[in-house]
C-alpha cells in the first residue's frame, strides 16, 4: 500500500511538473467565476463601491474571504488581509449662493468650501497667474478667472494649477476666487458629481491644521461656450455676493486588501511581484437618460479585481520561484489613497518588490488586443507580449499617451519609489467612443460585458505573471526612462 501511494504521488508530481505554463493557467481561470465575480462586485447592491461606505467594506469582505479560500495568506501587519486606513471625509456646504454682475450663478461646486459672506467688487484677472496680478489691486475682492493656462484650459490643467491660484491669490489679498470652466456637459457633470459628493482625503493633522488658517473660498463655475469670460473681461471690476457655508468634516476608515503566496525558489523567493488593482469606485450620482444612479464600475474596476483574483487563484494553487502580494487598493477614484498610504506603511521592504503588475481600466473597444500602459517601459515587456499571443491577443502599448494614463492609477506611486510598475488593461485603441461611453457611467454594467474576451484577458494577465515570476533575470526599467534612477536608488544598483 505504501508503495502504491508513493508511486501515485510520484506520477502526480510528474504530471504537474510536465504541464506548461499556459496549462497552468487554463486549470484555474474559469470564464464562470469571472463572471460570478465581477457580476457580485457590480451589483446595485454594493452601490457603486464608494470609499468609506458600508458597500465598500463590503466589497472588501468578499475580496479577503475570496483569497483565503483560495489559501492566500493574510499579509498586513495585525495578521489579517486588512490594511486599515485613517482617512477625511469632507461633505460640501449645504448652501452655496453665487450672484455676479446681477446674474445669479447656477453651475457651480465648491473647490474650497470656506464660511463666506462677501458682498463687494469682483475684479477679472486673466487666468489668474503672476503675470496677470501685475499692477492690479485685488486686496479684499473676488478674483475672477479663466481656467488653466493660455497653454491648457481644460479641467485637468486647472486642477493642476488649483494649488498656485490659490497661493498667488492669498498672496494678493483677495478675498476668494471664482474660476470659469468651459467644458462639454458630460465633462461638467462628472466634476459637478464630484465636487458635490463628499471628498475623502489622507488624514493628516499638521496640513489640517495649515489650512483651517490659510483656506480662501475657491469656486468653479461651468462657463458655457466661454459666455462668462467673454462679458466679464470687458469690464474692469463688477458686483458680486458669494454666501457658502463652510464644509463639515469627519474622521472616517478605510481598508487595503493584503494577500501573499510564498515562492518556491530558495532564493528568488525574497522577490515580490506585487499583482494590485483597485476595488473602490464613485458611487452613486447625477443620474444618466435612463434614470439610474448607480455608477457600478464593472469595467472600472471589478474586471481589474478579477484579473487579480485570478492571479491569486492561479499562484495558490500553483506557487511562482518569485513570492506574490496581492494588493487590492481602496480610495483610487479619490485620487490614489490607498497606493499612497500603502507606499508609505509597507507590509514588507519596498526593495523587496521588483514589479508591481498593475489593473486597471476605463473600458475596451477591441477585444483581439490587451492595452499595457507602460508595456515598453520595463524589460519584462516581451513576457506580457508572449502571454497575451498565447491566449489570440495582441498586446499594445498606450496608444492614448495625451491622456496621461501611466499617472492616473495606482501603478504610478510603486513607479515613482523605483519599482518597475505597468498597468494591464482592456484593449483600447483610443481614449474616446465605446471607452468613455462606460467610464464613470451608471452603465457601466456587468451585464455588458465581453466574457469570452475577458476569459483571454485574464489568462494572458496571468500567463504573463507566471512567466514574470518565474524569469531567472529580475525585471527592471528600460534604460532611460523616467522612473529608472529611482529604481537604481531603490535595489542599490
Amino acid at each position: 500500500m505504501k508503495l502504491l501511494f508513493s508511486t501515485l504521488l510520484l506520477l502526480c508530481s510528474s504530471t504537474l511538473l510536465a504541464q506548461t505554463d499556459k496549462e497552468l493557467v487554463q486549470n484555474t481561470v474559469d470564464k464562470n467565476a469571472i463572471e460570478g465575480h465581477i457580476y457580485f462586485l457590480a451589483d446595485d447592491l454594493l452601490k457603486g463601491r464608494e470609499t468609506g461606505t458600508a458597500e465598500n467594506k463590503i466589497a472588501a469582505s468578499y475580496l479577503a474571504n475570496t483569497m483565503r479560500g483560495y489559501g492566500v495568506q493574510p499579509a498586513s501587519k495585525e495578521g489579517t488581509f486588512y490594511q486599515e486606513i485613517p482617512l477625511k471625509k469632507t461633505s460640501p456646504p449645504k448652501s452655496v449662493d453665487l450672484k455676479i454682475d446681477g446674474m445669479l450663478i447656477e453651475n457651480k461646486v465648491p473647490i474650497e468650501a470656506v464660511l463666506t459672506q462677501f458682498v463687494g467688487n469682483a475684479i477679472y484677472l486673466g487666468y489668474g497667474l503672476e503675470a496677470d496680478y501685475f499692477g492690479k489691486d485685488v486686496k479684499k475682492q473676488l478674483v475672477i478667472i479663466k481656467s488653466g493656462s493660455a497653454e491648457a484650459s481644460d479641467a485637468r490643467a486647472a486642477f493642476g494649477l488649483r494649488e498656485t491660484k490659490m497661493s498667488l491669490a492669498k498672496k494678493a489679498g483677495a478675498a476668494g476666487i471664482i474660476e470659469l470652466l468651459s467644458t462639454d456637459e458630460n465633462l461638467w457633470g462628472f466634476i459637478e458629481h464630484n465636487f458635490t459628493s463628499s471628498r475623502i482625503s489622507l488624514l493628516n493633522a499638521e496640513a489640517e491644521e495649515e489650512n483651517k488658517t490659510n483656506s480662501l473660498p475657491y469656486v468653479w463655475v461651468w462657463d458655457k461656450e466661454g459666455a462668462y469670460a467673454a462679458a466679464f473681461s470687458k469690464k474692469s471690476t463688477v458686483k458680486a455676493t458669494l454666501m457658502m457655508d463652510a464644509a463639515s468634516i469627519e474622521t472616517i476608515k478605510t481598508r487595503n486588501v493584503v494577500g501573499m503566496v510564498q515562492g518556491t525558489d530558495p532564493v528568488l523567493k525574497d522577490e515580490y511581484i506585487i499583482y494590485s488593482g483597485h476595488y473602490d469606485h464613485v458611487g452613486i450620482g447625477t443620474p444618466d437618460e435612463t434614470g439610474d444612479v448607480i455608477y457600478n464600475g464593472a469595467r472600472d474596476n471589478a474586471v481589474g479585481i478579477t484579473t487579480v483574483l485570478s492571479m491569486a487563484e492561479n499562484l495558490a494553487k500553483y506557487p511562482t520561484k518569485r513570492s506574490a502580494l496581492f494588493i487590492l487598493f481602496t480610495g483610487e477614484e479619490k485620487g490614489l489613497l490607498g497606493s499612497e498610504y500603502y507606499v508609505e506603511n509597507p507590509v514588507l521592504p519596498l526593495s523587496q518588490m521588483v514589479y508591481c503588475f498593475n489593473s486597471d481600466n476605463a473600458g475596451y473597444n477591441d477585444t483581439s488586443l490587451a492595452t499595457i500602459i507602460g508595456l515598453n517601459r520595463t524589460s519584462a515587456g516581451p513576457h506580457i507580449k508572449e502571454a497575451a499571443a498565447a491566449f489570440g491577443l495582441t498586446a499594445i502599448d498606450d496608444p492614448a499617451p495625451e491622456q496621461g494614463l501611466f499617472d492616473r492609477s495606482d501603478n504610478v506611486k510603486f513607479a515613482a519609489k523605483g519599482i518597475p510598475a505597468p498597468t494591464f488593461s482592456l484593449g483600447f485603441t483610443a481614449f474616446n467612443g465605446t471607452v468613455t461611453q462606460y467610464y464613470h457611467r451608471p452603465g457601466d454594467e456587468a451585464e455588458s460585458l465581453d466574457y469570452d474576451y475577458l476569459l483571454k484577458f485574464f489568462s494572458a494577465y496571468v500567463l504573463s505573471g507566471r512567466k514574470i515570476a518565474n524569469d531567472p533575470v529580475t525585471p527592471f526599467w528600460t534604460e532611460g526612462d523616467k522612473y529608472e534612477e529611482a529604481g537604481k536608488k531603490l535595489y542599490k544598483k
